[in-house]
Formats: C-alpha cells, sequence, structure tokens
C-alpha cells in the first residue's frame, strides 16, 4: 500500500473534528470482480498528528484493482488510518453505491476514550 503521510497538528491540546470526504472510492468484489463504487468518510480527533491529503488520495487510489470485501475494507483503512496518525478518535463510513437493489453502509470506529460519534 501507498504510504500513508502525516504532519504536526499545531492544536494538540484541543478536541477538534476534521472531516475528509473521497467520493471517488473504487475497489473489486471478490466474487464477482465487477468494480465496487462508493463514498469513503474518515470522521477523527487529531492527537499530535494529522492526515496529509495528498498521500491519503494515493492511497486509496491502491484499492482500484483490490479484491476485498466493504467489510474488509472499512476496517483496513481504519487499522491503516489509525497506526498513521494515532487519533483520540476516528471513524470510517463507506457508502457503497447501489447493486442488485442493495445499497450497502458500513461504518467502524476507533475510540479509546469513549467520545461517542457524530
Amino acid at each position: 500500500m501507498a504510504d500513508l503521510e502525516v504532519f504536526e497538528n499545531k492544536y494538540p491540546d484541543r478536541d477538534y473534528f476534521i472531516t475528509h470526504v473521497n467520493e471517488e472510492f473504487t475497489s473489486v468484489c471478490p466474487k464477482t470482480g465487477l468494480p465496487d463504487f462508493g463514498t469513503i468518510t474518515i470522521n477523527y480527533i487529531p492527537g499530535k498528528l494529522c492526515l496529509e491529503l495528498k498521500a491519503l488520495k494515493y492511497y486509496f487510489l491502491e484499492f482500484r484493482n483490490k479484491g476485498i470485501f466493504y467489510e474488509a475494507v472499512i476496517n483496513l483503512i481504519l487499522d491503516d488510518l489509525v497506526k498513521a496518525c494515532q487519533p483520540k478518535f476516528m471513524e470510517i463510513i463507506g457508502e457503497f453505491t447501489t447493486r442488485g437493489g442493495m445499497h450497502s453502509r458500513v461504518k467502524a470506529v476507533y475510540d479509546p476514550d469513549k467520545r461517542g460519534t457524530f
């Protein structure tokens, strides 16, 4: 996977939310080999580090040809981003386009202090 880059948070003692939205996420269904399309939303409270957006874009592009289920991709993204920036709180939401009459939404949360969701 592409290297995730981070930069220093200038306000580490203040809790504030950052939201990044990728409306062009693509991966591949491991069962059918057909493309999956969706929107990935990242909500987080940064600790000492923030995610750098160009590297995040390239990270997402690596999923374009990867065969992976929705649940796995959302949990993998959460694991990778938490490892990279060590946030105080993070949630990843995947909203995948309708296929066969089914619309899917998957959310995974990292919340060591049980801050809740927003």
